[in-house]
């Protein structure tokens, strides 16, 4: 059995009809399948670089933070992100913090691996809580202010403003304003919080300058 001259044209033409269609549809899929930023570069010094999905790119000024990132810092380095209107990280030198999940007002999962880290929400608390995790332990972030990272011979966190639960070696500790705590070893429990005198704050303080 064949097709007539205009049967072949009327086939042509529904194929091209419903290829059309098809393309129609999978445009808007591949527009939307692109990651939204939660957040942009607002200071960097030095060799800042973020990988993802085994990507690496250089970050600059303004420059995009994506779910999933691998923050990086080099030697004598500086990042600051802004991630939605409330929420400011500083990365000190040589420091690596992954960016597991993040909503703006809901919260976020942070990997923190390596170096110094700042902190700081304002406004009210995100409705889910915002969690940093590391191979010390776990941190439950409230509305606040802290800084963490070695110090001392020990990894260290210092609150400025709020209040920070952190959890290692089965035990929990709710630290305070102008407290610190230290883990000295990974799967060892945290102090008790104590008062920091002015120096050490200092000590945690200069590694974001």
């Amino acid at each position: 059995m064949t097709f007539s001259s205009l049967d072949r044209r009327s086939v042509l033409k529904h194929v091209v009809t419903a290829t059309g269609l098809m393309m129609m549809a999978v445009a808007p899929a591949s527009a939307q399948s692109s990651p939204a930023a939660i957040g942009t570069v607002e200071e960097i010094r030095g060799d800042v670089q973020a990988e993802r999905e085994g990507k690496r790119r250089a970050l600059d000024h303004r420059g995009e933070i994506f779910a999933g990132d691998m923050l990086m810092t080099g030697d004598a380095a500086l990042l600051v992100l802004k991630l939605g209107a409330a929420t400011t990280i500083k990365l000190g030198a040589q420091a690596r913090l992954k960016v597991e999940r993040y909503l703006a007002d809901a919260g976020g999962v942070f990997d923190m691996q390596a170096g110094h880290m700042m902190f700081e929400r304002k406004g009210k608390p995100a409705t889910e809580g915002i969690t940093f995790r590391g191979a010390y332990g776990l941190m439950a972030v409230r509305g606040t202010r802290f800084y963490a990272g070695p110090n001392r011979g020990a990894f260290a966190l210092l609150v400025g403003e709020g209040r920070v639960e952190v959890t290692a070696g089965g035990r929990s500790v709710m630290v305070r304003p102008q407290e610190g705590i230290d883990i000295k070893v990974a799967g060892q429990a945290p102090t008790t919080p104590t008062t920091w005198q002015l120096p050490r704050i200092r000590e945690m303080q200069a590694n974001f300058r």
